[in-house]
């Protein structure tokens, strides 16, 4: 049985943990693909590095994409942001899964270190249905992403990248399961919100 679905049958509580240790897992995985042998697979599939500024000299490039209509994402390592044009922008912290909400869908000010983000805030009721639609596409668009490295790198290219992953603390979601994980958090979230 799934992590998430054996959550939500336990409760609420066990799948914003289960989704925690996903999304961990998922933001390892990007900085693994950053780095993969064959060539920065982020760069291959179209992302934009942007180098920080001078007097950021302690802070990983940004990773950013723009897609589809008016919907982007940036990766960091402390968390994503995603943003649609007319539902706003979320930001969802790595160790917490609890979206931090913007009207905007763009950032004024890119995200070098969480201290960026301070106009960020927990969603209002009113804009909790906005939340809530960020946070089911930025899901989809995570299961697509883990979907297509299987078809172009393989199951076990991810399989490796997870082996180093586990260092025999950390919860490891097996790569033949990450998408449908990701797949089964977003129907969770629909179907229940879980904040």
């Amino acid at each position: 049985m799934s992590n998430i679905l054996n959550a939500e049958q336990k409760g609420e509580k066990n799948i914003i943990e289960d989704a925690i240790n996903l999304f961990s897992q998922q933001i390892w995985c990007w900085g693994k693909d950053i780095e993969k042998l064959e060539g920065n697979w982020l760069l291959e599939i179209g992302f934009e590095r942007i180098e920080p500024p001078t007097e950021r000299t302690n802070c990983p490039s940004i990773y950013s994409l723009e897609f589809q209509e008016g919907q982007h994402v940036i990766l960091r390592g402390f968390g994503v942001f995603y943003g649609h044009k007319g539902h706003g922008g979320i930001f969802l912290p790595r160790y917490k899964f609890l979206p931090r909400f913007t009207e905007a869908s763009t950032l004024k000010h890119l995200p070098w270190e969480g201290k960026d983000l301070a106009k960020l805030a927990t969603p209002t009721d009113t804009q909790q249905i906005n939340c809530t639609t960020l946070m089911i596409e930025l899901i989809k668009w995570i299961q697509s992403y883990e979907e297509n490295i299987v078809k172009q790198l393989g199951i076990e290219y991810r399989q490796a990248t997870l082996a180093e992953w586990d260092n025999g603390i950390r919860t490891i979601v097996p790569a033949e399961d990450i998408a449908r994980e990701w797949q089964l958090l977003g129907i969770a979230i629909s179907k229940d919100g879980l904040y």
